[in-house]
């Protein structure tokens, strides 16, 4: 098959990505800082060349991508690209060299929201430095795929979850106690009425949407998917739905998120403004009719499953 290097792949979409990708055969490169494990443990990862590298610094000398492009690669799978600088000097040493490239940019590209469900092709607004670069770093990627035959792809993860890590929670914020508090039947507050969205999806069903790029060549190159679950949802219909999951009855109150900030750490208040000033919403109806994408999980499903693992490791 083909020899395909992952830069970034012992991460969240890592831990699934790499045991699909020799299932199917593939010779795989993980190239990382060697800092950090899969959260989940897998026998494929026996099968797997690890190559310690770090981006950053040889992103300041210019010889990262003169690296990747020295091991040879078939298939180029960006899992941790967040400068359009990095992404150029990655592109321009790849250009001639990979039969794919593909980069995992994210549902921030959009910013704020012109209709619901946010499309891969209706106009972009991105905001906050995070989402500004990933936008720029499509737009460069695929401009290359259109104008010089890069052939480049674009997976747009929505908010990530899975055993191992803390999923976004029904506060819009990523402080596991809210789910300890809604475990234990406690009043959760929430900031205005509710009625914002997060969209999340199990780091799997990102791992499926890259596969079926490579699957799908002809379909994917040039383009951009978005990889969530079949449907947002409300940060009020998320806290109903975990307080029923737990066996309570929801005990939800509301406050203006002015009023509502100054009851939480900074922190917490600042991630969830960042989340529900988004609002995110996003149509998987592109990848469904040109690559097959069909999430395994929804949104309160892959959630449940990361909050059991999370709840069960504190016991």
């Amino acid at each position: 098959m083909s020899k395909v290097v992952i830069i970034g792949g012992s991460g969240h979409v890592g831990t699934y990505l790499v045991p699909r990708l020799v299932a199917a055969g593939h010779d795989v490169i993980n190239v990382s800082r060697g800092e950090a494990a899969p959260y989940l443990p897998n026998a494929a990862w026996d099968q797997v060349q690890h190559i310690a590298m770090d981006r950053a610094q040889k992103d300041e000398t210019g010889s990262f991508g003169a690296a990747i492009a020295a091991l040879e690669p078939d298939i180029v799978i960006d899992m941790i690209c967040f400068t359009l600088p990095s992404a150029q000097q990655l592109a321009e040493a790849l250009k001639g060299q990979v039969r794919h490239f593909i980069h995992i940019g994210t549902i921030w590209v959009h910013g704020h929201s012109l209709t619901t469900p946010t499309s891969e092709s209706d106009p972009r607004a991105p905001f906050g430095d995070y989402g500004v670069q990933k936008s720029q770093i499509e737009d460069y990627l695929l401009g290359l795929a259109h104008t010089s035959g890069f052939p480049a792809t674009v997976v747009r993860p929505g908010h990530i979850v899975g055993p191992g890590w803390t999923p976004l929670n029904p506060a819009g914020h990523f402080n596991p106690q809210t789910y300890f508090d809604i475990r234990d039947g406690r009043e959760l507050c929430l900031p205005n009425f509710g009625l914002e969205t997060v969209h999340h999806v199990h780091a799997d069903d990102v791992a499926q949407m890259v596969m079926r790029a490579i699957n799908n060549w002809n379909a994917s190159v040039g383009e951009a998917f978005n990889a969530v679950s079949p449907a947002a949802v409300t940060l009020r219909g998320y806290a109903e739905a975990m307080f029923a999951y737990f066996g309570h009855a929801p005990k939800l109150s509301f406050l203006p998120f002015e009023d509502w900030k100054e009851t939480l750490d900074p922190e917490d208040a600042g991630a969830t403004w960042e989340h529900i000033a988004r609002s995110p919403c996003h149509s998987i109806a592109k990848g469904q009719k040109l690559l097959g994408y069909q999430p395994r999980y929804t949104s309160l499903e892959a959630v449940t499953e990361s909050v059991n693992v999370l709840l069960n490791a504190s016991s």
